[in-house]
């Protein structure tokens, strides 16, 4: 994570978000998100760093990227953790507390 957050470092909170090996690229419009794109492909190639197409994914309107739900109209809480609590069983005794 280091060396990601070394590599991305001047475009982090810009267009760029890294979380271990997960990168996200954001932007306002397509051409301004082809270029972050060309940049962001520019850097891992300088740097030596590969990414496996299969886990790509490109131009998206809408991404879970660490429990959130991301999309034009903002970030939202990813409805399948919210479930997850719900769903959670309710304390009987102090020590399930």
């Amino acid at each position: 994570m280091n060396l990601m957050n070394r590599v991305f470092q001047p475009y982090m909170d810009s267009f760029v978000m890294v979380f271990i090996d997960d990168i996200l690229i954001y932007s306002k419009s397509k051409k301004e998100h082809e270029e972050y794109l060309r940049i962001v492909l520019q850097l891992l190639r300088e740097k030596q760093l590969y990414t496996k197409l299969k886990k790509c994914g490109f131009w998206l309107e809408q991404v879970k990227f660490l429990g959130h739900v991301i999309t034009k109209e903002g970030i939202l809480v990813d409805p399948i953790s919210i479930e997850a609590i719900k769903n959670w069983p309710r304390p009987t005794n102090a020590t399930e507390v």
